[in-house]
């Protein structure tokens, strides 16, 4: 990551740069613009954010991570988790380690939070770096099932669980 480049908790003033961030992000992505910036929007109305970090550079935000409140079970008891998503890095800016420390830095937080379990649904070669696992998330029913669907433990000597079930926070059904 560039020296030049602060990882700090997003605030109240830096929603119209997250917005443009996601915006930019996803729009130059293979995936293109799917609602991202509308999600983030829903999820902080709701209060199901759990993090939101910014990257910033030269006073300006390079990228944004956010992770979600989920209802989780876990061999029939309650266990606290959150889903990542989404993560964005300003396109000329990827590839430089951004989008790596902001996801680090927001585990470490979950962590802190108390979090023991953290769901993605994403790029099954780009997550498991950070200790998500498609075999984790498969002991769990969720309607985001499959290979794309990674869970890590925030603990990594925690057990994991036998099977259960995860939801993301409603916002993500409410999205069209």
């Amino acid at each position: 990551m560039p020296d030049s480049v602060a990882i700090r908790p997003a605030r109240a003033e830096d929603d119209e740069a997250i917005d443009s961030v996601i915006r930019a992000a996803f729009g130059a992505s293979e995936y293109g613009h799917r609602g991202e910036a509308e999600l983030v929007r829903i999820l902080a109305a709701d209060d199901d954010v759990m993090v939101s970090l910014v990257a910033e550079r030269d006073g300006a935000i390079a990228g944004n991570v956010l992770f979600s409140r989920m209802d989780i079970e876990a061999d029939g008891a309650p266990l606290a988790g959150a889903g990542l998503a989404p993560i964005s890095v300003m396109p000329g800016l990827q590839g430089q380690g951004i989008g790596d420390a902001l996801i680090r830095g927001g585990l470490a937080v979950l962590r802190e939070q108390g979090a023991a379990i953290s769901f993605v649904l994403g790029h099954e070669s780009y997550y498991p770096r950070f200790g998500y696992s498609p075999e984790l998330a498969a002991r769990f029913a969720s309607p985001f099932a499959g290979p794309h669907f990674m869970a890590m433990m925030l603990d990594s000597n925690a057990a994991w669980p036998l099977g259960g079930r995860a939801d993301y926070a409603s916002a993500f059904g409410r999205l069209g």
